[in-house]
């Protein structure tokens, strides 16, 4: 049996994601491939712990704890900027030390790794074995971040002139002309992160492909664009590769998600519409305020995932409210108590499997896209950080399966600035008003549920995905 390695990065987003995919592999692969998939605990806990606990080895797929101990981990915070780099490097002879070990049993037939953790192709090919990269975003961002990798590297362009610009660009992986003030600001500043972001993004070429969690039906443009490319490896489309677990990766207990369930089994079927912003979304009162100004005038049933901020400048996962009423407008929770609900966090995947949810407030997180489409919900984009402000543009501009809140919309994370966007609640009610239509004069409901349906053949025998995932299966115990 040939053994493929595991290297995820330990945030949700990504470890999840990952995860799901290992076991589809091995649901598909049921006599030549087993997978060990390498832990490497981040010093800062962004709620990964309850969910890394919660794993259960298999037969044929093992979770093995590689992490440094916590005064090494917790030294790289030191270096700030590049820490994430750092930490990643520092797990290299854990790595070599678990590869060696395995080899004397058995023969290692790939790296599969994370986008951030392409400097262990160094390990592989030590061991001359293939590395793989698993792209837990979407094919347009995949091609954006070459696109940046060239202008900068290649042709030595100081991408820094786009920063605060109102320019568009012509990016190949967009049928549109992509405006820079939805790129993502790691992609255009000109500090030592950026630089070793980018140094990641260029050792892509060097692999034997890169798996990306979307489906061809629902970016076929991005697709053909990369594989077109002759400086793009193989392009393996598998998704969607989404997490059906219920329990919202234990982060909840049992009481609150049913009584979540009970209230959504009382409304009617797509009359609810849900917010949640995601595992490090949050705002401050003034924000919240006008969110909930909206929601009351808007009078319709709603569900929402409200959550405290971290102190101001210090990024961690924020956390629950002891009590709703010292950031709601006075009398808020009494004069909605019909029609609405709120709740710290949330099981997505329970709620947005629910017939009552009729439309979703989403910071735009892939994971989420991927989710809301599976489900047939439509979205309404308020992206906050990261990559999701360019997937509100992929969403709304690309796609045609979203109403605008927000495109452009970006936290302040570290409190750089002294005056924050605030959005207001006419805003918020306007889309609210659009995206919950339930006519057939809704094109973007219409379109997602054509995607809905779209995605589950993708997954199905014979689907665009499910072959793409066999080719893999192939090319990796073939090592072709």
């Amino acid at each position: 049996m040939k053994e493929l390695i595991f290297i995820p990065l330990a945030g949700l987003g990504h470890l999840v994601s990952a995860i799901e995919f290992a076991k589809q592999i091995l649901n598909r692969d049921e006599e030549n491939l087993s997978i060990s998939v390498l832990i490497m605990k981040l010093p800062l806990d962004y709620g990964v712990q309850n969910f890394i606990q919660s794993l259960n080895s298999q037969p044929r797929l093992k979770f093995i704890d590689i992490s440094l101990d916590e005064k090494t981990s917790s030294g790289y915070l030191n270096s700030h900027e590049t820490f994430l780099y750092d930490f990643i490097d520092g797990h290299k002879p854990r790595v070599r030390e678990y590869v060696h070990n395995i080899s004397k049993t058995s023969s290692c037939s790939g790296f599969i790794l994370d986008m951030f953790c392409t400097s262990m192709i160094d390990i592989a090919n030590e061991f001359n074995v293939p590395s793989y990269i698993y792209f837990a975003s979407n094919a347009a961002f995949l091609g954006l971040c070459l696109h940046f990798e060239t202008l900068r590297n290649e042709k030595k362009l100081d991408t820094s002139k786009y920063m605060n610009s109102d320019e568009e660009l012509w990016i190949t992986s967009f049928k549109n002309l992509c405006p820079t003030k939805v790129v993502p600001e790691h992609l255009l500043d000109t500090r030592l992160a950026s630089t070793m972001f980018f140094d990641g993004i260029r050792r892509f070429k060097e692999t034997r492909g890169i798996i990306v969690n979307t489906f061809f039906e629902l970016e076929s443009f991005s697709l053909q664009a990369l594989s077109d490319s002759k400086m793009v490896p193989k392009i393996y489309p598998v998704g969607p590769v989404v997490s059906f677990e219920k329990s919202g990766h234990f982060r909840n207990n049992l009481l609150e998600t049913q009584s979540i369930i009970k209230w959504l089994d009382d409304q009617e079927d797509s009359s609810v519409v849900f917010l949640c912003f995601g595992s490090m979304g949050s705002f401050e009162a003034e924000q919240i305020r006008e969110i909930a100004t909206a929601l009351e005038h808007f009078g319709h049933r709603f569900l929402w995932s409200l959550r405290k901020s971290p102190p101001k400048g210090k990024i961690d996962i924020p956390t629950s409210y002891n009590n709703y009423e010292e950031v709601l407008p006075e009398g808020f929770l009494e004069r909605t108590k019909g029609f609405g609900k709120i709740i710290g966090w949330a099981p997505q995947v329970t709620i947005l499997s629910h017939p009552s949810i009729g439309g979703f407030v989403s910071h735009c997180g892939w994971n989420s896209i991927l989710e809301s489409v599976h489900f047939g919900v439509p979205i309404a984009t308020w992206p906050l950080y990261a990559e999701q402000q360019m997937n509100a543009f992929l969403l709304l501009k690309e796609l045609g399966l979203a109403e605008e809140i927000k495109m452009d919309y970006v936290v302040d994370f570290e409190g750089k600035h002294n005056q924050v966007d605030i959005v207001s609640a006419q805003e918020i009610e306007g889309c609210l008003l659009r995206l919950m239509v339930k006519s057939e004069e809704n094109e973007v409901r219409k379109k997602v549920k054509e995607m809905k349906e779209k995605s589950r053949v993708a997954m199905e025998e014979g689907g665009s995905s499910y072959n793409s995932l066999g080719l893999l299966i192939k090319d990796v115990i073939t090592n072709i």
